[in-house]
């Protein structure tokens, strides 16, 4: 019957396998730095704000009445952001080889929290194609909502911009070294843990003395095979 692995036995366990730890540890770094250099492929995020206008507001109207209209204009427009009526003419106007549904995956469309402000961003594997994409869908959306809702309360508040040198937002190579380094580093004491737990073995009198918990009087020696 196997005992139940103590604090000291875990400890010791560690220590004797730390250099196992430490080049498993740098196994994963490296395996991480390969594939952040040269497996996955850079990501790029650009971004667009619009600010949601009600104008002619009626001064009776109650104030809370007011909020919920706007939150309501906002979800709607969220929503008509990403339907097809605006994606069809953001790939005609950019003449892009991609269907609305890869072009539904590069957008993300979100509220600044108590604010009329929509944000859109858009990844892309090209710097220059994200900003593309992330300025005509401001433009289009403001010139197709007058068309749809008969109203024309939109401004783009902000375009995306060109850098001359982009940094890109994936692969985060830093958070990928430290979760490499914490994995290794369990993977490793997990290792020591388990070859502890499962080795049976005795290895000296000492731990036969813990095992048995009865003091030990004497040890034979072992003697040379050709005495």
């Amino acid at each position: 019957m196997q005992t139940p692995i103590n604090y000291q036995k875990l400890k010791r366990a560690i220590i004797k396998y730390t250099v196992s730890t430490i080049s498993i540890t740098i196994l994963c770094v490296s395996i991480a730095l390969v594939y952040s250099f040269y497996i996955a492929k850079p990501m790029y995020e650009a971004e667009t704000q619009l600010l949601i206008n009600q104008k002619n507001v009626n001064q009776e109207v109650n104030f809370y009445q007011a909020i919920e209209t706007d939150l309501q204009l906002i979800n709607t427009y969220t929503v008509i952001i990403q339907s097809p009526v605006i994606l069809q003419q953001v790939i005609k106007d950019l003449n892009l080889n991609i269907t609305e549904e890869e072009l539904t995956n590069k957008i993300t469309v979100h509220n600044v929290s108590e604010s009329k402000v929509i944000t859109i961003k858009v990844r892309d594997k090209s710097h220059y194609q994200a900003v593309q994409i992330a300025n005509s869908i401001g433009k289009v959306v403001k010139e197709e909502v007058p068309n749809l809702m008969s109203i024309d309360n939109i401004n783009i508040l902000s375009l995306a911009k060109y850098q001359d040198t982009p940094i890109p937002i994936s692969p985060n190579i830093p958070l990928n070294i430290a979760i490499a380094i914490t994995f290794g580093i369990f993977l490793g004491v997990g290792i020591a843990f388990l070859r502890e737990y499962f080795d049976t073995s005795i290895k000296n009198e000492k731990e036969l003395e813990e095992l048995l918990e009865l003091p030990i009087i004497g040890v034979v020696s072992s003697i040379p095979e050709k005495t």
